[in-house]
């Protein structure tokens, strides 16, 4: 019998799957990891060892007998330079939860132009965005900067370790703004020498595509067969959403995990102020994305900061909670937000505590104050029309375990949420990435089948309306003092 091998490398693990060709899971194999936070505004990783690292020990625990290819996919887009040795220059920095490039946002915004860079990249330019970061790493750097460095994100550094390609798919790319043209589907070069010339570019390709094997120092760390096909690979949360049939327009991924993101297929391209167009997993496909900067590290902070008791003995207490959290508000911006406001110095508030208040109330707060962030931007993809507008809502990852963070969000956003019964995750994706890249199956594969429907509880309509009232007033409220004390602390 023949495997396949899914690796995600994820913000807070890296997670291995060994499939059959026709999507059981045989075996997983998992190890923790966390970012860095060395200031404010600043998450890093260590590549060589919570990357690569990381990857070596869960292949090799796995049984690669007759596995016939590996993808990889991670969260991102990050960056990362290295050498040609692929030693890294620095930490890695992370996706748009890093937003210290606010500067090189404002500066490239102002030399290309804001509605220029909507049109062309789908997107306008965020803390999401890697040409800012590269940017704030040339200044970083000074007289150093070497723009002939090789620069990758999480899944394409570990593909090169394992077959010394330097390669980046097109999705990845297609958040590389403003280096990539949507529209083209390709670098957008004269953009490159503009911003930063000289500025070495991987070879693009799809996700799907092939494009490499498994050198003979990596068979030797991972257990893998020298020579074993490896696929490109992509970023997380698109694989997550190829994992659990989110392939047809209209189709949209709601991904709860460490931040809560978005992504649902489109029709055709298009440019919407506050929403990311970019290339999808497909050959020549594109999807709408949104990420909010802290979701489920809201929940662990919580946990944490209230004694660290069992998180099903949180869940309970915040189960019990009438819907409202007998008046908590909570703004769940702890590490600024992405998706709507794009806010680097936006923070967390928590209005309304009382001394009756305890642990489960602030836990459901967290979640409503999530889910009332979900329903602004599910407002703002309704608000593009037909090309953005969400059909068949599907729900994954870690937070969906236990139905009341779904359950919530249903409630808050009126909206019905198809819940998998495979929810292992990004992994799971890459695994079908690997199967389909080599041929061993049709590309219209799909393993995935529906568990459950989540729909909205009627009895908490008129209280959710008036909790999204006031959510949505006590941000720009609380803007400036919260600016003023993320100033101090910078």
């Amino acid at each position: 019998m023949s495997f396949v091998i899914g690796v995600d490398i994820g913000t807070g693990s890296t997670k291995a799957v060994l499939c059959t060709l026709d999507g059981e899971v045989v075996a997983v194999a998992r190890r923790d990891h966390a970012p860095s936070l060395p200031q404010p505004g600043w998450a890093e990783m260590d590549p060589e060892r919570d990357w690569w690292g990381d990857v070596v020990e869960v292949l090799a625990e796995l049984d690669s007998t007759d596995v016939v290819a590996v993808c990889v996919s991670g969260l991102g887009p990050c960056v990362v330079q290295t050498d040609d040795d692929l030693r890294p220059r620095r930490p890695a920095i992370l996706y748009g939860v890093d937003t210290r490039s606010t500067r090189e946002i404002a500066e490239i915004t102002a030399q290309l132009g804001a509605d220029a860079i909507l049109e062309r990249c789908g997107k306008d330019l965020s803390s999401q965005a890697i040409g800012p970061k590269l940017s704030w790493l040339r200044r970083a750097a000074g007289d150093a900067w070497r723009p002939q460095d090789r620069w990758f994100s999480a899944h394409t550094y570990v593909v090169a370790q394992l077959t010394g390609e330097w390669v980046l798919d097109h999705h990845t790319a297609s958040q590389c703004d403003p280096f990539y043209d949507i529209h083209r589907q390709d670098w957008a070069t004269d953009w490159v020498e503009a911003v930063l010339p000289g500025l070495a570019l991987p070879r693009l390709v799809w996700p799907s595509e092939q494009v490499g094997v498994v050198r003979r120092d990596a068979a030797a760390l991972t257990g893998l067969a020298e020579g074993t096909p490896v696929v490109a690979g992509t970023v997380d949360a698109w694989a997550e959403a190829f994992s659990v049939g989110v392939r047809r327009p209209g189709d949209l991924m709601l991904m709860y995990g460490s931040t809560m993101f978005f992504v649902q297929v489109l029709s055709a391209p298009t440019s919407v102020r506050g929403l990311w167009t970019t290339s999808g997993v497909e050959h020549g496909s594109h999807t709408l994305a949104a990420g909010m900067a802290t979701s489920g590290t809201v929940t662990t902070w919580l946990q944490e900061l209230t004694g660290g008791a069992p998180f099903e003995t949180l869940l309970a207490e915040a189960a019990v909670v009438p819907a409202g959290s007998e008046g908590l508000v909570l703004l769940p911006y702890f590490s600024g937000e992405r998706t709507p406001i794009y806010d680097p110095l936006a923070r967390g508030v928590i209005a309304g505590l009382t001394l009756r208040h305890g642990r489960g109330h602030l836990l459901r707060a967290a979640y409503e104050g999530i889910a009332c962030g979900v329903r602004q931007i599910l407002d703002l993809f309704d608000s593009v029309g037909t090309a953005g507008a969400a059909g068949r809502i599907v729900a994954v990852g870690g937070g969906t375990q236990g139905g009341l963070w779904t359950q919530i969000v249903s409630d808050v956003a009126g909206v019905r949420q198809t819940v998998p019964q495979q929810t292992i995750g990004a992994s799971y994706g890459d695994a079908l990435l690997a199967a389909i890249g080599i041929g061993a199956v049709p590309p219209d594969t799909d393993w995935t089948t529906p568990d459950h429907v989540v729909v909205p509880d009627p009895a908490t309509r008129s209280t959710y309306a008036s909790l999204l009232q006031t959510f949505t007033e006590l941000y720009p409220a609380t803007r400036d003092q919260i600016h003023r004390l993320a100033q101090t602390a910078l």
